[in-house]
């Protein structure tokens, strides 16, 4: 059996156990929907958890700085290699904090603008599908299906 066999058998597998697994709440997407939906209450928690990890990361990432820093040039005054060793991990370490801090900030300003952006779009689709002026008598005052149809092209 070649890889791509192998793989397509184990993704084929993955899927099925997915497909068969326990939900949690929610409902299932029905064949031929969309399957991937995202309610507003889940980005504001994901973007709640993101703001709580960036809030929380900088303190904590930076509790040792300061007593490494001094560990290090102090080892490296007395001539051991470990000091500045020790100086260079304390600085690659404060390089990737900043950098996750940097991330978790970019995720918590995506969502808060996708969710201001999706709620624009639900306003303009609303507005443009509303009944604008009275509904002749005997009509129901819904929107024509040529018309809703042109906001799913």
């Amino acid at each position: 059996m070649s890889f791509e066999e192998e793989w397509a058998a184990d993704q084929a597998a993955a899927t099925m156990r997915l497909n068969q697994a326990g939900s949690t709440g929610g409902s299932a997407p029905t064949p031929g929907s969309a399957d991937y939906v995202v309610e507003d209450d889940d980005l504001g928690e994901i973007g709640h958890a993101a703001n709580g990890l960036f809030n929380g990361l900088e303190p904590a990432g930076k509790h040792a700085s300061a007593a490494s820093e001094s560990a290090g040039s102090s080892l490296k005054g007395d001539g051991f290699d470990t000091g500045a060793a020790l100086s260079e991990v304390n600085k690659t370490w404060e390089t990737q904090v900043k950098t996750l801090l940097q991330a978790c900030a970019h995720i918590s300003n995506h969502l808060d603008y996708t969710k201001k952006s999706s709620k624009a779009n639900d306003e303009w689709i609303g507005a443009q599908l509303r009944i604008v002026g009275p509904v002749a008598p005997g009509r129901e005052g819904s929107v024509s299906a040529s018309q809703i149809d042109k906001f799913f092209r």
